[in-house]
């Protein structure tokens, strides 16, 4: 058996998972409830890395209980982690505050004078991306503006290393999360030099690098009696959300695309092909498989607001009603929410909006129509017409996604939001029997050698459901151009860049 590890930034999950009969043993996470955002000035999101650890102890705490004795039979652990935050730590191996985690806004100046320094060619070719808000621009940050902060800094590291230091001692990343800080340059296939002069980073501060797949370090003594774990187990993967999302659904080759809406929402496409877009809304990530001799790019597409904007719903507008309960309200409301409007970009600088803070806007609202039932609707078909801009943003830079594959997990598992996203975009959208964790357990027997090499490893998920396309296509079509023309005028008075 494996167990797999998911550091999001709503919940730890842990996945415990049976090698020989193909079945999750055990499901678990923690908290109850969503781990708290720390939002102390606008734009700034963070999180506190002992928080994650603790709820990481609760979370494998639970699952082991789940199959008692027959822990003793977890052979390996793998790791996937909410992607680009920053944790910094002293030479005594302790956390110097909180995580500025990926959401974070205030690091975009910054990035952006770094992009002007780097030149624009130098980001496309051999980053990929302009630094944005990325973890390298956040680590330049802390030295502008917490000099004293960052004097302290033994290493830095992101929210899986971290986590993988806690149960090994061992302080290492790998190439493809050095490439989602933006520390990497494809071209050199190294950490990029000149990035590091720019910006004045030392490169003793980042951490040793080892492969994907493969031995990152074993579970130390103490740490595996607290979990009532064996000793000397090793952590054998580690990769961030996204790229093990589309591992856990069996994308890994140029036009496959997988897709998640968990706190974000993200849609993901392989290529095999150097793709950076000139407005950097969309960025490009080294995959789990990807070598130099056979080079695999994850193209990322993100929207911040996504599961968020459904738990402030939740919160604020259903008084904490459960989320099926909200989705058989909105599913009673018309298509189109009688008018009603979300524009769901209100959790930090949205990258496809061109890294711009717009706020989250609801448009439309009639007092003597409308109720908690249409605020529900009109927040899924807002998501879901934001994952059609997007789309069209990836169009834009030469990807074109026909079908979506996606794990039965977050916003997936309501069955109006995925129709109306198969209905919006017109496209097939393959449901499997996958998430985080389980995808983490399986990169950890990959990574022991257990399977004859990734891709059987990832055809273990299966397929549960398949959405197609329905009649309501053509009205979906018309409410997305409604909404569009509304984000449209919105973009064009904050002077965005507005595709076709």
């Amino acid at each position: 058996m494996t167990m797999g590890i998911d550091i999001g930034s709503s919940f730890v999950k842990v996945a415990i998972y049976d090698l020989e009969t193909g079945e999750c043993r055990a499901n678990s996470q923690a908290p109850e409830s969503e781990m708290p955002i720390i939002s102390i000035k606008p734009g700034w999101a963070e999180q506190s890395p002992e928080m994650w650890w603790t709820n990481t102890k609760d979370a494998i705490g639970q699952a082991i209980n789940k199959i008692g004795t027959s822990a003793t039979a977890i052979g390996a652990i793998g790791i996937t982690y909410q992607m680009h935050g920053l944790v910094c730590i002293d030479k005594n191996g302790n956390a110097l505050g909180n995580s500025i985690i990926w959401c974070d806004s205030r690091a975009v100046e910054t990035g952006n004078q770094l992009a002007r320094q780097l030149g624009k060619e130098y980001c496309h070719e051999h980053l990929l991306n302009f630094p944005g808000n990325f973890t390298a621009s956040k680590l330049q940050w802390v030295m502008d503006h917490e000099p004293e902060l960052f004097e302290k800094i033994h290493h830095v590291m992101l929210p899986g290393d971290y986590i993988g230091y806690r149960l090994t001692g061992e302080i290492n990343t790998t190439i493809g999360g050095l490439s989602e800080g933006i520390f990497w340059d494809f071209q050199e296939d190294r950490v990029s030099e000149k990035l590091l002069r720019a910006s004045g980073i030392s490169e003793e501060l980042l951490p040793n690098i080892v492969p994907t797949f493969g031995e990152q370090g074993r579970l130390m003594p103490a740490i595996a009696s607290e979990l009532g774990l064996t000793s000397g187990i090793p952590i054998s993967y580690r990769a961030g959300d996204q790229p093990n999302n589309a591992f856990s659904l069996n994308v890994l080759n140029p036009g496959e695309v997988a897709a998640t809406a968990g706190t974000s929402g993200v849609v993901y496409g392989v290529t095999d092909r150097l793709i950076s877009d000139p407005l950097s809304r969309i960025n490009t990530f080294a995959h789990v498989n990807h070598t130099q001799k056979t080079p695999r790019y994850g193209v990322l597409l993100c929207i911040n607001g996504t599961g968020i904007l459904n738990a402030w719903l939740r919160k604020n507008v259903a008084n904490g009603a459960d989320y099926s309960r909200m989705n058989e309200d909105a599913a009673k409301t018309p298509a189109g929410s009688e008018g009603l409007m979300i524009l769901p970009f209100g959790n930090g600088a949205e990258r496809m909006l061109q890294n711009r803070e717009t706020g989250c806007q609801i448009i439309g609202l009639n007092f003597n129509r409308h109720g908690q039932a249409h605020l529900y609707r009109a927040g899924l078909e807002g998501l879901a017409f934001a994952f059609r801009y997007g789309i069209e943003v990836m169009k834009d830079a030469g990807l074109n996604p026909v079908a979506i594959r996606a794990g039965n997990a977050n916003m997936f598992l309501s069955p109006l939001f995925r129709q109306t996203l198969a209905d919006v975009c017109n496209v097939t959208i393959d449901i499997y029997s996958a998430n985080g964790s389980i995808g983490a357990a399986l990169g950890a027997a990959v990574g022991t050698g257990f399977y004859a090499g990734i891709r059987e490893a990832s055809t273990k998920i299966k397929k549960v459901m398949v959405i197609e396309a329905s009649s309501q296509r053509e009205l979906m079509e018309e409410y997305y151009w409604r909404w569009k023309n509304h984000l449209i005028s919105m973009l064009a008075e904050m002077e965005i860049t507005i595709i076709n």
